[in-house]
């Protein structure tokens, strides 16, 4: 069994260093992340130049690119081998609600999705000053991965895994469940740089705003690690009618 395991916070990061371990009893285990934090590169690609696959250490490779350039590459040809499944994560930081329209960590998982792979994407829901459980996290995904590669699930489906920032042992479960959606995110955030031009930062994330029972918010809020499946298809397929007699009127 070849696992392939990517992420948005770089290939040194603590979160893709405790992944790598805890799936490494489930077969062969190979890194491709970027080289340095793309957290919010979303489903982006490089297109303009050409791409570098650096080997730090034996089965840990970094790209300078994104996380879907990562699995892209990794998938289509830079290795002699096939993959059987994509692990993204472990995250440093919630992805729930629409976050995951955002998220590096996804992205990685939706593109293993893409070419045809099963995948899964982990993430730690942290906070400034939290504990940081990444041990609690990494077994979550050991027992996840472990049930994906014993029991297909949808071949269509990403799960998007998010475990609260608490011991494994004081974990409720795990809750099947649907995206929230957060309040509009804060202002950005105005500086100057060192010759006094304006300069913005991106404000922070606004809170849940529908996170009630059944969205991943109000799973984790509870102690519960939060699984959702999520679809490549984004139609609005209940619309399409509708849509189609508002194109008639015109």
């Amino acid at each position: 069994m070849k696992i392939l395991v990517s992420n948005d916070d770089g290939y040194r990061a603590e979160g893709i260093t405790r992944l790598r371990a805890a799936l490494a009893p489930l077969g062969e285990v190979t890194v491709v992340a970027p080289d340095r934090n793309r957290s919010g590169a979303g489903n982006s690609l490089t297109l303009d130049v050409p791409l570098r696959v650096f080997e730090a250490e034996p089965g840990l490779h970094y790209v300078a690119g994104t996380p879907t350039d990562c699995v892209h590459l990794a998938i289509s040809g830079a290795f002699a081998f096939e993959f059987d499944m994509v692990a993204s994560g472990i995250n440093d930081g919630a992805n729930l609600g629409d976050d995951v329209l955002y998220s590096g960590t996804v992205a990685a998982a939706i593109e293993g999705r893409f070419l045809g792979l099963p995948t899964v994407a982990v993430s730690l829901c942290t906070s400034p000053g939290s504990a940081r459980h990444f041990d609690a996290a990494a077994r979550v995904a050991h027992t996840l991965v472990s049930a994906v590669l014993q029991r297909s699930l949808d071949p269509a489906l990403i799960l998007n895994v998010n475990v609260p920032d608490r011991p494994y042992e004081e974990l409720a479960g795990y809750a099947s469940t649907r995206l929230g959606f957060r309040h509009r995110s804060d202002a950005v955030v105005a500086a100057r740089d060192p010759r006094g031009n304006p300069v913005y930062w991106i404000g922070p994330a606004g809170e849940g705003a529908d996170a009630g029972a059944g969205t991943d918010f109000h799973a984790v809020a509870n102690g519960f690690v939060s699984v959702t499946p999520l679809s490549i298809d984004l139609t609005r397929h209940v619309v399409l009618p509708t849509l189609a007699r508002w194109l008639e009127a015109l």
